[in-house]
């Protein structure tokens, strides 16, 4: 990660992206602004951001063709910034491989904190890859945790860098079950988060599309119903 980590901010309204800027620059960040869809690819193909802030109403390109098209070739984490308050919006981004999202109007301090804790969550996965051993070996799947990839029979799965990061944790505490709240917490880092934990839902089940031979009856990733998520610790 760059001395200054750099945060791509995407968003038509000149106002709120003024403000964004002012906050994270103050907060120590690199910070570079663009207002439409087409002009974050590419500031993105220049210089790919260790995180972007996205709008999702915009003229042309809009945000959820921004994240699909972000996400062909990268794991940056990305916040979906909506106007809208609706389940449909917030699971449509989650399952497009959105890592969060923040409602407008939107108060400083939640947005910075959201900021935070994906920045130190990426650094911390990258610290305790170069502290542990590299390679979680269950057979037909081999975890490489330096390289950040999964692999199946010899094939690299497509994971974003969330989905990653849950299969590492869960597959390092082979067998022990995991609340919702626990996973949120430990592998999204929101320490002490109270809300909505669907996005854990969400982020399993894509997991599990990649990962299992068939979704519907999984043989890694097992829900223990009332309780939460476990990695199948006898394959």
């Amino acid at each position: 990660m760059k001395e200054k980590p750099y945060i791509l901010v995407v968003d038509d309204d000149p106002n709120i992206a003024k403000l964004e800027q002012l906050y994270l620059e103050k907060a120590g960040y690199e910070v570079k602004t663009v207002g439409r869809g087409d002009d974050a690819m590419t500031e993105f193909r220049k210089m790919p951001p260790d995180l972007m802030l996205l709008d999702v109403m915009m003229p042309g390109m809009d945000g959820w063709q921004v994240l699909k098209a972000v996400r062909k070739s990268s794991n940056i984490p990305i916040i979906m910034v909506t106007a809208r308050d609706e389940t449909f919006d917030k699971v449509l981004g989650l399952e497009l491989g959105a890592d969060d999202y923040i409602t407008k109007p939107f108060s400083v301090r939640e947005l910075m904190a959201r900021v935070k804790a994906h920045i130190r969550r990426v650094a911390l996965i990258r610290q305790s890859a170069g502290n542990q051993e590299d390679r979680l070996d269950f057979g037909r799947l081999v975890i490489h945790k330096e390289s950040a990839q999964a692999t199946k029979d010899g094939e690299r799965l497509e994971l974003t860098q969330r989905e990653f990061e849950l299969l590492t944790y869960l597959a390092s505490h082979a067998g022990r079950v995991f609340s919702r709240q626990e996973l949120m917490e430990r592998v999204w880092n929101y320490e002490g988060y109270v809300g909505d934990v669907r996005g854990v839902d969400v982020a399993v089940r894509r997991l599990r599309e990649k990962l299992e031979d068939d979704p519907a009856q999984p043989k890694y990733i097992i829900t223990r119903r009332g309780a939460g998520y476990y990695f199948q610790k006898d394959l």
